[in-house]
């Protein structure tokens, strides 16, 4: 993104901006490839009248398949999803807030990104629980770049906290 003076969103326009790296004594232009980690929750469902609900491993199992089906078709923004495993063993634990058993079912993706803030919107999601940076092994950012990353990481934040608040008033 390049700081253009008249533009709104505080000066900050999209470019095709890759990650800086020095190889030797030279900067380079790359992107980056990552390894990131969601776990999907799943709480068990009652059955509707003497039908039986599904429990919570299956519920977990399902949101996995739904969310990696919604990611392998949607395509995003300075993203390419390379790899998706599916692989991980659901685990379930004790919700204290809830007072129930949860299971989770991860994910792992290998993706290759443009930029450092087009992966925010994977590390604001609640299921998000692990990231790897595979390359490049050093990054180099300048002010203009940590400006426009803690931008993007504000403005995914501020869209959470609404679909939070929009949560919480329809109940």
């Amino acid at each position: 993104m390049a700081l253009a003076k008249n533009n709104k969103n505080w000066g900050f326009e999209r470019r095709a901006a890759m990650v800086k790296t020095r190889v030797g004594d030279e900067m380079e232009n790359t992107a980056m490839r990552l390894k990131i980690r969601l776990d999907y929750k799943g709480v068990q469902k009652p059955g509707k009248f003497f039908f039986g609900g599904k429990n919570t491993e299956e519920v977990a199992e399902e949101m996995r398949e739904q969310q990696v089906g919604m990611l392998r078709n949607v395509p995003l923004q300075g993203l390419t999803i390379e790899e998706v495993d599916m692989s991980g063993d659901v685990y379930v634990v004790f919700d204290e807030f809830l007072n129930a058993q949860v299971a989770y079912a991860p994910v792992i993706l290998t993706v290759r990104s443009e930029g450092l803030e087009d992966i925010i919107k994977f590390i604001a999601r609640e299921e998000f629980r692990k990231i790897e940076i595979l390359e490049p092994d050093h990054i180099m950012m300048n002010k203009s770049d940590i400006e426009r990353v803690l931008f993007k990481i504000s403005e995914e934040f501020r869209g959470y906290r609404m679909l939070l608040e929009r949560r919480l008033n329809a109940r």
